[in-house]
């Protein structure tokens, strides 16, 4: 399997999981276990390759554990942020106030 395609898996599972987490953690963020999950995955591709132009050692290709851990947690960080934004976006949206 190519590098870039390993990071991309990377990057996408720790997306969604930094969705979950941040949709377990923050109830009135939280779009459900497939919105936080696909959110989170989206966040993650996508802010995964923004961080891998910004710290080029995240994108080399390579399949050392410290670069995966990298990943994996931008990756997560980016999934957390794109899922926490969605659900607020959400919320005005319907008109609910946080913490209800």
């Amino acid at each position: 399997m190519s590098g870039v395609i390993l990071n991309l898996i990377i990057e996408i599972i720790g997306g969604a999981a930094g969705g979950n987490a941040i949709g377990a953690a923050l109830k009135n963020v939280n779009l459900g276990t497939a919105g936080n999950t696909i959110i989170g995955a989206i966040g993650g591709g996508i802010g995964g390759q923004i961080i891998e132009q910004v710290v080029p050692l995240l994108g080399t290709g390579s399949t050392d554990v410290g670069t995966m851990v990298g990943q994996l947690v931008g990756g997560g960080a980016a999934g957390a942020i794109l899922t926490a934004i969605a659900g607020m976006v959400k919320n005005a949206m319907t008109g609910r106030q946080p913490g209800s």
